[in-house]
């Protein structure tokens, strides 16, 4: 473990080096700013955005870069497990991800101070809507080292983004399968949304938006689905990827 964080800790180093953060966290600054000429403030749209667009450019390249810079032959040369550089790769941009979105809660809730001149103790819930936001960006970037791990940073993205589209509509691909009249069909689409990512369980910004208390079951459920589900794409990623010939 120690190992992977010190592999967590350069790729936070290097996560933090790179234009495109910068280049997508000055993007959000913008759109919190033109927030306030349009008089409407959309609760963790900018954070969403912005983490899912480093989660994605960032996160598919986390193996593709290492393997073209021919750096990962000379770290894995090391005692470092291949296990421990997937994990320290996940956890580094994970806390690059979890600053770039304190950040963005810090930018929003002064944008709220400057529009509405004052803050309600029901904005308070805004720190569990930011927080589920995390949570969502922690499943985009397992799902993304894993397809980075046996396709292109094109693919990768694609696949990615495939997932993600396709997991927030979870529920509705459960309900259409009831609905059809094959049982094959039934099962297939029953079981393909019990192995998407069910991001619909973290869309409580209409709850946020008003004020509304988040129970607390649901963030305890939130978290360790969170969690599990990313522990086991991260067992897959590191089964594809310790069969994969990197010579």
């Amino acid at each position: 473990m120690r190992r992977a964080g010190v592999v967590a800790l350069n790729t936070f180093r290097e996560a933090v080096r790179d234009r495109v953060l910068y280049n997508l966290v000055f993007f959000a600054l913008v759109m919190m700013a033109a927030a306030i000429f349009v008089g409407q403030i959309s609760i963790g749209i900018e954070e969403m955005v912005i983490g899912l667009l480093i989660a994605l450019f960032i996160g598919v390249g986390l193996v593709y870069k290492e393997m073209d810079k021919r750096t990962l032959y000379a770290l894995l040369a090391k005692p470092v497990r291949r296990w421990e550089f997937l994990l320290g790769k996940f956890a580094g941009l994970v806390l690059t991800l979890g600053v770039n979105t304190l950040a963005m809660a810090a930018g929003l809730f002064l944008v709220l101070l400057y529009v509405k001149h004052h803050l309600e103790r029901a904005d308070a819930v805004l720190f569990v809507a930011i927080y589920f936001i995390l949570l969502k960006l922690m499943l985009v970037v397992a799902l993304a080292l894993l397809f980075s791990c046996f396709s292109t940073p094109l693919l990768a993205i694609l696949y990615t983004s495939a997932f993600y589209v396709l997991g927030l509509f979870v529920l509705e691909i459960r309900t259409f399968g009831i609905t059809l009249t094959s049982p094959a069909m039934t099962v297939f689409t029953r079981g393909l949304s019990y192995l998407l990512p069910n991001f619909e369980n973290f869309n409580v910004m209409a709850a946020a938006a008003h004020g509304r208390t988040i129970p607390g079951t649901l963030i305890a459920q939130n978290s360790g689905y969170a969690i599990l589900y990313s522990a086991v794409v991260l067992l897959i990623a590191t089964a594809v990827f310790s069969r994969r010939n990197l010579k």
